[in-house]
């Protein structure tokens, strides 16, 4: 089956104005958007990539988001809708309405009632583990114990959640026995894809489902490192 270029851009937060590291300011994101919908990127959610079929589009990319901040609620999805484009949002579930304590505690996300609410035409919501903890760093008894907490409280809440998993820090297992452990247990639990950052631009079918790379957008890139990313992500 040939292959399609499927670059997949992954983001944090949105600020109003200033941007720098994991934070992107709202005008740059919409000079993103702007530039994406112009040259007629087919955006995808992972639920329509499951079933491997080729990409009809000659371009493709997948957009993500991390950690569910209201951020990303207040600032992203209008630019995402005003320029028809999709994007999955994966979600740390142990911390709905409260704040990235795993970090620097200031930024909230989104509560149970505001992932309700989003758009699902435009936003896929994904897994982002539990606790919001390096995979490398645990067991795979932890790991599984994360998951299924993931999983009950999906369903006790009624949400609706793609079976893709972004590692968080993008940590994950990285030799054997450990690696194939822990990929089987994520396929023993029902997920199709586990992303990674790995700042490679991906072909479509994956090659390795459970090592999808992404390319991390950077808050101070110019919009011509941004095109030069979507092409040669590695180099720049």
């Amino acid at each position: 089956m040939a292959s399609s270029k499927l670059p997949i851009l992954m983001y944090h937060n949105i600020a109003p104005e200033l941007g720098g590291g994991l934070t992107i300011s709202k005008k740059k994101f919409e000079a993103q958007c702007k530039y994406l919908a112009a040259e007629g990127y087919q955006t995808h959610h992972f639920s329509e990539l499951m079933t491997n079929q080729p990409l009809s589009a000659k371009k493709n990319c997948v957009i993500t988001f991390d950690d569910g901040y209201v951020n990303q609620l207040d600032y992203a999805v209008p630019l995402l809708k005003q320029y028809h484009l999709k994007a999955t949002f994966f979600i740390p579930l142990g911390y709905l309405g409260k704040t990235d304590q795993w970090n620097t505690g200031e930024l909230s996300i989104m509560t149970v009632a505001q992932l309700r609410a989003l758009p699902s035409e435009t936003i896929e919501l994904a897994y982002h583990s539990f606790q919001h903890q390096k995979y490398n760093e645990l067991s795979l008894e932890e790991i599984s114990e994360d998951t299924k907490k993931c999983f009950d409280l999906t369903t006790e809440k009624k949400l609706k959640f793609t079976n893709a998993l972004a590692y968080p820090y993008g940590k994950f297992p990285r030799k054997d026995p450990e690696k194939s452990q822990f990929f089987n247990l994520l396929e023993n639990h029902g997920f199709k894809f586990g992303l990674r950052i790995g700042n490679r631009i991906e072909k479509f079918p994956f090659q390795n489902p459970f090592e999808v790379n992404r390319i991390d957008v950077k808050g101070e890139w110019s919009l011509l490192k941004f095109k030069r990313k979507l092409k040669i992500a590695k180099l720049f």
